[in-house]
């Protein structure tokens, strides 16, 4: 049986990078964050945005 993936919105994604909502959907839109867009909210997979963090925290 297959786990679903923990999925977050723009705000908590925000939280967890310590930046606004908006320019968590601006890393997405460029692609630097990988995101879904479903209706008019961009959804986040919690593994992807942990993947992030720790990219940029050794760059």
């Amino acid at each position: 049986m297959a786990t679903k993936a923990k999925v977050l919105k723009s705000r908590d994604v925000a939280h967890i990078l310590d930046c606004s909502p908006d320019d968590v959907i601006m890393l997405a839109r460029k692609g630097k964050l990988r995101a879904k867009k479903e209706g008019k909210y961009w959804l986040y997979r919690y593994a992807d945005v942990m993947r992030y963090r720790k990219k940029t925290a050794t760059a």
